[in-house]
């Protein structure tokens, strides 16, 4: 998946067909025909995003400023499930990476990316999104314990553990502009992943945060997220926060030949975990709510 973006037209469903331009109940949920359009994974698309990262202790931050390209490469293979790769160039100013995803009739699943962490690897594949897109709703990606962080964070040579647990909510519709373009119909989603690590050496337990809010709009995709870290103090007085923010500049989204795995069955959903690229500091890297496909 790439990193979350979309444009929507306002729908309701009504016998199972979408009506555009109509308003829902006040206090009904809005159930959007055709979900699969805000994430669009055609080979060859490719999204532009303009990103900035706002990092460092609570009392001296750092601003630094950077481009990510993000390219549907190819399909591949995943333990004998079809996926779509996506490539970026440097997402969230990371460096490199790709992405695997598989989009059906049941929703969309994360299968992991390359370079990976061994905590993710501990909790994928996880769905990420689901269809038909609800307004509101919210579901459980994953609550997992005792998970092996992947990382020593206070110096004693033994690898933290970990219990993690993420939710997304599907918030609104509404207006959203970025260097691309505004548009009218966004569908807010929020991505929430607490982490509560048990340092090795005292016991001590610290929570960590990873907050991503992301805008997709029908037919283009994920436009902009923002995602906050948090991260408590651990050897020093000060503790860790990180917001990064991506854009979308420009697009190109190659036309539809066949839908993709359309005639097959839903794969089977996983409903214990979900990110689009959720990463806490450089410090652990799990998966983002990337906001692709």
């Amino acid at each position: 998946m790439n990193r979350l973006p979309l444009v929507l037209a306002l729908v309701v469903i009504s016998a199972g067909i979408g009506v555009p331009g109509v308003e829902p109940i006040a206090g009904a949920p809005l159930t959007l025909a055709q979900s699969e359009q805000f994430f669009p994974d055609t080979i060859g698309s490719r999204w532009r995003f303009r990103g900035s990262v706002v990092e460092g202790p609570l009392e001296k931050i750092a601003i630094k400023s950077f481009v990510n390209v993000s390219t549907v490469v190819r399909t591949d293979t995943i333990k004998g499930v079809t996926v779509k790769v996506f490539h970026d160039s440097n997402p969230g100013n990371h460096g490199p990476s790709d992405s695997f995803y598989r989009r059906d009739a049941a929703g969309i699943i994360y299968y992991g990316s390359e370079p990976g962490t061994t905590l993710e690897k501990q909790l994928i594949p996880y769905q990420i999104i689901r269809f038909p897109i609800v307004i509101p709703s919210t579901f459980e990606q994953f609550d997992k314990s005792i998970l092996d962080f992947g990382s020593d964070l206070d110096g004693d040579e033994q690898n933290e553990k970990a219990d993690v647990a993420a939710t997304v909510t599907i918030q609104t519709q509404e207006p959203i502009t970025v260097p691309a373009g505004t548009y009218q119909d966004g569908v807010r989603i929020e991505a929430r992943m607490t982490m509560r690590i048990r340092l090795s050496a005292s016991q001590r337990i610290v929570v960590g945060t990873d907050t991503m809010t992301a805008w997709f709009v029908r037919g283009i995709g994920l436009v902009k997220y923002v995602e906050r870290q948090e991260m408590p103090p651990l050897r020093t007085e000060h503790g860790l926060v990180a917001e990064i923010t991506e854009e979308l500049e420009e697009y190109e989204i190659k036309k539809e030949t066949a839908s993709f795995l359309g005639s097959e069955p839903p794969a089977q959903r996983v409903l214990t975990h979900d990110a689009g690229r959720h990463e806490l500091s450089q410090i652990f890297r799990p998966s983002r709510l990337r906001p692709h496909p």
